[in-house]
């Protein structure tokens, strides 16, 4: 999708006006047009209203929903309707139904109860997806598609079963490479036949969403749920594309959401989206990584902010409201990272179920003398003013962290070496180490390019999938830094582990064996004490490790810091091996955030990479560029005003009009976009 092209930035969200009574409408649309937006998502939930029954279709609600949006000049994202299938579909196509983790067959209810290797749920969802894309292919108001509805979910149906095994046949041809690769002459499960493989979950293989007899077959098989589902939306997408095919389609993602590959998923996608709902704690700076990831899923391409609430949520613990300013404040952060709208869920406050208190444009009091509208419509105002300026502009990062589904699910399959390993967490740790320094960072896939950038960063790659090891050796080679952790290089891409020694495939580009692998308690820490200087370390200065501990060798690396507690005491925890131009360096436990800030400090140093201007403590900076014009995003993240320094850069903040140039006060939860040409 060129978002480009577009006058302003897209400003709306969810929008289900077939919950209430037409007379209702008009007061909608006045509304959504004094809060400045342009575009309204309908039609996710409507499928039981569209078709009552199996060969009956009503559209008159949405040919009405979709006029009035045109007539009050609202763009349409259309939504296919299929996250949720049907009462009647669920009585006459049983085959519909999930069966959980414990092997239960689901009832009608809920949402996302629709088995994705269903025959029925696929012919049907691909029909409606047709239906609408024939009957709405000229219509004015249609500028984007929405297919479904936050994919997710597993399913363990004899449907799934079935579709499991021929997956498996087409990737390993013969019962002998899946014998060999899923290891099953462990615990005697030689498979003779492809009918004798069933579904890991509490009824075989898998007794938690994370400990697995055969990590092989849990691997797999999560693969697999991914694909279906992609499956499921691909046959949409060629449906929408058939009697569309210039109008982009799309299907709303969640950020670091476990059960998908989002990245072989976004092949797939027109434009990404995805809908942001951190808690009122949730660091900022994962709340920024998040976004970057879904920047990345696409090479870097700008995003679409799907969905976030104008103030509270539903389904926390504690649905703690939107402070003044920080809606803004998190919508700037959004475009500060790539996005190219501004989208809520949702715009009027439904009446009944689980989301009536969600957060709303228009709330149950249904006037805009609120809070929440008033600052929606000034958000609205801004968005207005700014016009196209950011529209399409892009990031351009010299550090990359790699990221990848695979190796997410294998390091949580792995049973040890501790229960505490959260890739995700770990992946931000070194994150947040560059965002608290105003360094801009890339999130790439495991297959991405990474010629591009200076230093790469790849905690916990546990799984070398083929190609990888040379690719990278290749970047390093060429001058580029390269950094990796404990409990990498362990397996291949189907979790058999690599014989020769830790870390297998990158043994020699990093230059370290590793022995041994010590798992800490989590009260439990280890020292890392450094053997000479490196940048603003110091000889002998001593940092807090935690987690696990690789107790490794060198083989040539140079040893930078040592183990300073227990019997691998002096042994080494920070190494370095000169590869061709570059170096590779391994950090063989989980540090504390001063050493991971100083020490990629120091990297970006050496590369001559350097902070952002206007960075303070809870102040987040970031810079897309257009057309030889930056755009500085400054963003303060707490109650209190601060004083920013911009050094050297001048320029107009777009958001004022106002010239600024060095020290300059910026408000609590206030935002700057300063244009510099």
């Amino acid at each position: 999708m060129n978002t480009s092209k577009l006058p302003k930035m897209l400003y709306g969200g969810d929008y289900n006006p077939e919950q209430w009574d037409k007379s209702v409408w008009p007061e909608d649309m006045r509304m959504l047009q004094l809060a400045g937006m342009d575009i309204a998502t309908v039609n996710v939930f409507s499928w039981a209203m569209i078709q009552p029954s199996e060969d009956s279709y009503q559209f008159e609600t949405l040919d009405a929903i979709m006029d009035m949006l045109h007539q009050n000049g609202i763009y349409a994202c259309l939504a296919t309707s299929t996250g949720a299938h049907p009462a009647w579909m669920a009585r006459r196509h049983p085959d519909v139904l999930r069966t959980d983790f414990e092997g239960r067959k689901r009832k009608f209810g809920g949402r996302h109860n629709s088995c994705p290797n269903s025959p029925s749920y696929r012919l049907y969802s691909t029909r409606i997806a047709s239906k609408l894309a024939e009957r709405y292919k000229d219509h004015p108001a249609l500028l984007l598609w929405h297919v479904s509805n936050e994919y997710g979910g597993e399913c363990y149906c004899d449907n799934c079963e079935a579709a499991f095994r021929i997956w498996l046949q087409q990737k390993y041809g013969t019962l002998d490479k899946l014998n060999e690769q899923w290891n099953t002459r462990f615990w005697g499960h030689t498979y003779y036949d492809w009918d004798e493989i069933v579904l890991p979950n509490v009824l075989s293989e898998q007794w938690s969403s994370n400990r697995t007899s055969f990590q092989g077959i849990s691997l797999d098989y999560a693969r697999f749920n991914s694909d279906s589902m992609l499956d499921c939306y691909k046959l949409e997408y060629d449906a929408l594309k058939q009697h569309t095919p210039d109008i982009p389609v799309t299907t709303n993602l969640m950020g670091t959401y476990k059960p998908l590959d989002y990245f072989k998923w976004a092949k797939h996608m027109d434009i990404v989206s995805w809908d942001n709902y951190p808690s009122a704690d949730t660091k900022t700076s994962f709340t920024a990584m998040t976004h970057d990831l879904m920047r990345g899923l696409k090479g870097g391409a700008p995003f679409l902010l799907m969905e976030q609430t104008p103030s509270q949520q539903n389904w926390q613990a504690y649905n703690t409201l939107k402070r003044p300013g920080v809606m803004r404040l998190w919508s700037y952060q959004a475009v500060a990272h790539g996005a190219d709208s501004v989208m809520f869920f949702q715009l009027r406050r439904s009446v009944g179920a689980c989301e009536k208190y969600h957060g709303a444009l228009i709330e149950h009091v249904g006037h805009e003398h609120t809070r929440v509208f008033r600052e929606c419509a000034a958000l609205g105002e801004e968005l207005q003013k700014l016009g196209d300026k950011v529209i399409g502009a892009r990031q351009s990062s010299r550090v990359a962290i790699m990221y990848d589904w695979d190796n997410r699910w294998a390091v949580e399959f792995s049973s040890g070496p501790t229960i505490a390993l959260d890739y995700v967490n770990e992946v931000h740790k070194y994150y947040d180490a560059l965002y608290q320094q105003g360094i801009q960072v890339d999130l790439v896939s495991f297959e991405d390019d990474l010629s591009s950038y200076q230093v790469v960063l790849a905690p916990v790659m546990y799984m070398v999938k083929p190609g990888m090891a040379s690719r990278i050796e290749a970047f390093v080679k060429d001058g580029g830094t390269f950094v990796t952790t404990y409990f990498s290089g362990i397996v291949n891409e189907n979790d058999i582990v690599t014989l020769g020694g830790y870390p297998g495939e990158l043994r020699n580009l990093l230059g370290i064996w590793a022995e041994e692998i010590d798992a800490l308690f989590p009260d439990q820490t280890n020292r890392i004490i450094m053997k000479e200087s490196l940048g603003s370390f110091g000889a002998n200065e001593t940092f807090k490790c935690s987690l696990l501990c690789d107790l490794i060798h060198s083989e040539g690396a140079d040893i930078l810091a040592e183990y300073g507690d227990d019997f691998y005491a002096g042994m080494p925890v920070l190494t370095r091996n000169q590869f061709g131009a570059g170096q590779a360096w391994y950090i063989a436990s989980s540090p504390e955030a001063s050493f991971l800030q100083g020490f990629l400090g120091e990297l970006c140093k050496q590369h001559h990479i350097e902070a952002l201007p206007g960075k303070q403590p809870n102040v987040e900076v970031t810079r897309r560029d257009k057309d030889g014009i930056g755009y500085l995003f400054i963003m303060n993240h707490q109650a209190g005003s601060t004083v920013i320094d911009l050094g050297s850069e001048t320029g107009i903040n777009l958001l004022t009009g106002q010239a600024v140039s060095r020290q300059t006060e910026l408000a609590g939860y206030d935002v700057m976009i300063v244009e510099i040409k």
